[in-house]
């Protein structure tokens, strides 16, 4: 992108899984369960009523407002950890403790963890898809804008 500015901006989250990442932000409106949600195999979304369905989520951040349903979700996300097919990192507007779970034992069987981080709703909504993310140990979210020319964001240059 020559001669375009990209904006920054840093975001302070608190870290429910302590961690460091980076990655293209994939960010949905909707929560999501990882179990029926997410492929563990292909790192794929396949749950067809979510506004993700058919994207991949491996070595991106996934950003969702927090997860749905089953138990059996943190062993999807163990597993794609187990894979290399889980994303680099989560961030949510509200706790997931099954996603945790899921982290923190992938941390204990593998040496794995995935930084998950829990921003403030306006934080959390101020990430776009396509925004390059990179999370601190600390919980700090620095996101660089994708798309700094859009007319239609009253923050963009």
């Amino acid at each position: 992108m020559s001669g375009t500015t990209r904006k920054k901006r840093t975001m302070q989250g608190r870290p429910v899984v302590a961690g460091s990442a980076a990655g293209q932000a994939v960010v949905s409106a909707q929560p999501i369960s990882l179990w029926g949600g997410l492929d563990a195999k292909t790192g794929e979304v396949i749950d067809r009523r979510h506004d993700c369905s058919g994207r991949v989520v491996t070595g991106r951040v996934f950003v969702f407002p927090w997860g749905k349903g089953s138990s059996t979700g943190s062993a999807i996300l163990l597993e794609s950890i187990r894979r290399g097919t889980a994303p680099a990192a989560i961030v949510n507007c509200a706790t997931d403790p099954i996603a945790a779970l899921g982290s923190i034992i992938a941390e204990e069987l593998y040496n794995k963890p995935l930084p998950i981080v829990v921003l403030s709703e306006e934080d959390f909504r101020s990430i776009g898809d396509g925004d390059r993310l990179s999370i601190s140990p600390d919980g700090e979210v620095t996101a660089e804008n994708s798309n700094p020319g859009n007319p239609d964001d009253p923050d963009s240059p």
